[in-house]
């Protein structure tokens, strides 16, 4: 084997990386579970990314990934760490150093992304910089394993390698008389030779041969740059259990599990409506297979906010701020809140990211209290216009003060369906206003109202790019036959959904390939601030057609076939589908 061998292999080196990545994670986990779970590397830099990501490119990854679009964002930042952390291996190939620098730079930015939340404080910078410890630890711990002695030992057998050299010590490359020449004189040194030389008649003794200079790495595991397979693996495995124990107490700490028992505890405190919502009319619900439900169960209901980790918030702990324009502030608790009268009403909540017939709506039956009430209550000033309201993450959100006070029921909803709210629905409290888009009204896990105006303050989305004020517009879907879908020739049935919260559908009409216009059956519904199904039956023939809906809502006006992407504030056009009859 020639010199180069000295040097820990790729594999290894990549390996080392990787581990004390892992590690740096699962610390940085577990000091985020005592202080913030939001404070997480992963968590801060992906919520930075968020926020810098430009509206278009928000907009491709709902399209794209749905309510998959965080963990998508989460498991693509973890992979970059990964390859990341792996090339910091390589480099601490050549010096431990080299790693630990760059374990400590992605400790500052992630340090830096922690700081950068809106609801940060100095801790937040602390599970970072201790993941950025543990890893550089980690890095140099297995690197002096993996080659059975100390860094120093490793780099200087390294380079020698790179340099083509023995390890041979100089002292013993050079002769020794060359040595005393230097101090007592050619004629002293031949002097000291001739009196040590012993007498002809006894036959010198040859001095023993050298053994030839071997690279430190042939010498089976002796040498101090010897690469030691089984040492570095069982030191692999030990930092990943410590990684994932780290992670799971951070997980622990973080508060999900005390969340899930205190949102089962409020399920036996939860009261009954004042004020209960008429039944569901029978013919709500067409029951047509493929169709939307009237009803959507809580674990279908669709989800998009910024939220990277749902936030776990202790309901005895919670309290709701109002100030700002008004004569007397006020700050709730969760037990005052439940005793409050409290209102069930049926809405359905859309998303203003929705494209035309996208899956962003979703119908539920809410309890809350009535957010006028409370507003009456901290005596709302003449001037004031917006309600900006703020999340326990420090989403901040726009509600119109006008919307809220004419009557609608406007919730700080604690139920859904009949359950405690989910957590990632906003347990303990959120809101819901009929016929506003969510970004301006549907504020999840809310802790503060500041009554203020629109020419004062900016919600969360409104710098970048969206409009302040998001009434939701009249919408219509196609549900069955899907677009693509092959159905058989001759009698099909087409069935959606459509919706104009607070006004209410008045008529929904067909079309096929551009034709006439037809009406569509109409399902029974509660009030004007849900959904509502409909159907039609058409007579296809064999052949590719396209199919149309448009939806008129209670006020007389008709859906535009103007086609107009959801920025700024929700999309416009018709649904169509393509389908073929066989």
């Amino acid at each position: 084997m020639n010199a180069a061998g000295t040097r820990m292999p790729a594999w290894a080196a990549a390996l080392t990386g990787l581990v004390a990545g892992a590690v740096a994670l699962g610390a940085a986990q577990i000091v985020a579970g005592l202080i913030d779970p939001g404070a997480a590397p992963v968590v801060a830099v992906g919520g930075a990314i968020v926020d810098a990501t430009p509206t278009g490119v928000k907009e491709w990854a709902i399209r794209a990934f749905g309510s998959n679009d965080k963990p998508v964002l989460l498991g693509g930042i973890v992979v970059v760490l990964a390859l990341v952390a792996a090339g910091l291996g390589l480099l601490a190939r050549r010096r431990t150093a080299y790693g630990t620098l760059g374990l400590a730079l992605f400790g500052l930015v992630g340090a830096a992304a922690a700081l950068s939340r809106p609801d940060a404080g100095a801790a937040h910078v602390l599970p970072s910089l201790a993941g950025a410890a543990a890893g550089a630890w980690t890095l140099s711990r297995l690197t002096r394993r993996a080659m059975g002695s100390g860094e120093e030992d490793y780099v200087a057998a390294s380079r020698a390698a790179d340099r083509g050299m023995s390890e041979t010590p100089l002292a013993a490359a050079v002769p020794a008389e060359s040595t005393r020449a230097g101090s007592v004189g050619e004629e002293g040194v031949r002097e000291e030779i001739r009196a040590a030389e012993p007498s002809p008649a006894v036959p010198p003794t040859p001095p023993p041969a050298a053994p030839p200079a071997v690279p430190p790495v042939m010498r089976a595991g002796a040498g101090p740059s010897a690469f030691d397979r089984r040492r570095l693996l069982t030191g692999a495995a030990a930092g990943v259990a410590v990684a994932g124990v780290a992670g799971l107490g951070g997980w622990l700490l973080s508060g999900s599990k005390d969340a899930e028992l205190a949102r089962r505890g409020v399920a036996r405190m939860l009261p009954r409506a004042a004020r209960p919502a008429a039944p569901i009319p029978a013919g709500a619900d067409l029951r047509i297979p493929g169709l939307t439900p009237f009803v959507t169960r809580n674990a279908e209901f669709y989800r998009v906010d910024t939220a990277l980790v749902v936030p776990s918030v202790d309901p005895a702990r919670w309290t709701l701020k109002i100030h700002g324009l008004v004569d007397r502030p006020v700050e709730l608790t969760f037990a005052d809140l439940l005793r409050r009268p409290l209102t069930e009403a049926d809405v359905t909540l859309t998303c203003v990211s929705n494209e035309v017939g996208g899956p962003y709506a979703g119908n539920a039956r809410w309890l809350g209290a009535r957010l006028a009430d409370v507003l009456r209550e901290a005596g709302i000033r003449r001037e004031a216009d917006m309600l900006l309201s703020i999340s326990e993450d420090g989403w901040t959100c726009g509600t119109p003060v006008d919307v809220v006070m004419d009557g609608r029921d406007a919730l700080l909803a604690v139920a859904m369906n009949g359950e405690v709210l989910p957590e990632a629905h906003g347990f303990p409290v959120r809101q819901v206003v009929p016929g506003l888009y969510g970004y301006v009204s549907a504020t999840k896990w809310v802790t503060e109202i500041r009554v203020t105006r629109f020419d004062r303050d900016e919600a969360y989305w409104t710098p970048r790019g969206w409009a302040p004020r998001g009434p939701i517009k009249t919408q219509s879907r196609i549900d069955l036959p899907r677009d693509g879908d092959e159905v058989t020739a001759g009698r099909t049935t087409v069935a959606g959904v459509a919706w104009a919260q607070h006004r209410g559908v008045d008529a929904v009409e067909v079309r096929v390939d551009g034709g006439a216009w037809r009406q569509a059956r109409l399902a029974d519904v509660p009030g004007p601030d849900t959904w509502r199904q409909w159907s039609l039956d058409l007579d296809l023939t064999p052949g590719r057609h396209t199919i149309s809906v448009r939806a008129t809502d209670a006020t007389g006006y008709t859906q535009t076939a103007d086609e107009v992407p959801p920025a700024p504030d929700g999309a416009t056009g018709l649904h169509t589908v393509t389908v073929t009859a066989r």
